[in-house]
């Protein structure tokens, strides 16, 4: 259930394993990626203080599980996209970008990934590279041309708009599985498809939210909306996430659409077609290749 999310989409953010029918909720060794996983897959492993000790809680994890699991064992993949920032008056301004991510090894690590801008002139080889954890703080840097000085993004920092966004730091780290708890909600429908909809809250430090609501499609185990509450409980943002390919088997959206419900300000990525199994090695998502990239 990744988004880039979101995106990394989400990420996130972020699968060639084939899926059965419906995994059993309750039963992690059913879940996608437990069976007939190739050797690039990622170990799973279930985390019991992520998945609870109440039916709801558990049900809830177990959708997430399966859902996340669907995203394992493409090894690299890079793309190119657009964001589009909207203000409330509806002005728009382009920005182009490439987004490079760099699969986990195992559940107890997150992927990588650079994320490069193109245009306008003035971003140019801004870049912004996130080492995704668990618990621990996310590592993140931040490369800006025109300093040609590498930041490192504190964690007090991560739920700051990104480059005048809708997207926050924090939301371009991969949403791993076992960096929340759960609660399922019920069933819900978007655009006709049935989904189920899951709390998830987040057990890592700092975080600009207090809670993400999500709605996981119940054909392709895809998350169709994310709802962010800030940290005053109140409803901040909306994520929607559409326009869904399939690769192989592998299921990503191209276009995720975040709407800001206090600023009334919208920005959205436009994604072309993903490539996969590209090469990248960890060499590629080190600081260091930061200053190098133009």
């Amino acid at each position: 259930m990744k988004t880039v999310c979101l995106i990394a989409a989400a990420s996130a953010l972020t699968l060639a394993a084939a899926l059965p029918a419906r995994a059993q909720e309750g039963d992690a060794s059913a879940a996608p990626g437990a069976e007939d996983a190739s050797a690039s897959t990622p170990v799973t492993s279930a985390d019991p203080a992520a998945r609870g000790d109440t039916p709801e809680a558990q049900k809830g994890y177990d959708i997430s599980a399966r859902s996340d699991r669907t995203d394992t064992g493409f090894s690299d993949s890079k793309v190119a996209a657009k964001m589009v920032l909207r203000n409330a008056a509806g002005q728009e301004s382009v920005r182009e970008f490439t987004f490079s991510t760099l699969e986990k090894a195992d559940e107890s690590v997150g992927d990588k990934t650079l994320i490069v801008f193109q245009s306008p002139r003035f971003y140019d080889g801004t870049a912004l590279l996130s080492h995704a954890k668990i618990l621990d703080p996310d590592d993140q840097w931040l490369y800006l041309p025109a300093t040609k000085r590498v930041k490192r993004i504190s964690s007090d920092n991560k739920s700051g708009a990104f480059l005048g966004s809708e997207f926050a730091f924090e939301d371009f780290t991969t949403t791993e599985l076992n960096k929340y708890t759960y609660k399922y909600v019920g069933e819900d429908e978007i655009d006709g498809v049935k989904t189920d909809v899951i709390e998830r809250y987040p057990r890592y430090e700092k975080s600009g939210y207090t809670k993400q609501k999500s709605w996981v499609d119940q054909d392709i185990f895809q998350t169709r909306k994310v709802e962010f509450y800030d940290r005053k409980g109140d409803l901040l943002k909306t994520l929607t996430l559409s326009d869904y390919r399939e690769y192989d088997g592998i299921w990503r959206s191209h276009l995720f659409s975040m709407v800001n419900h206090q600023t009334n300000k919208e920005t959205d990525l436009q994604f072309d077609d993903y490539q996969f199994k590209t090469g990248l090695d960890a060499g590629d998502f080190e600081q260091a290749i930061l200053t190098r990239l133009r």
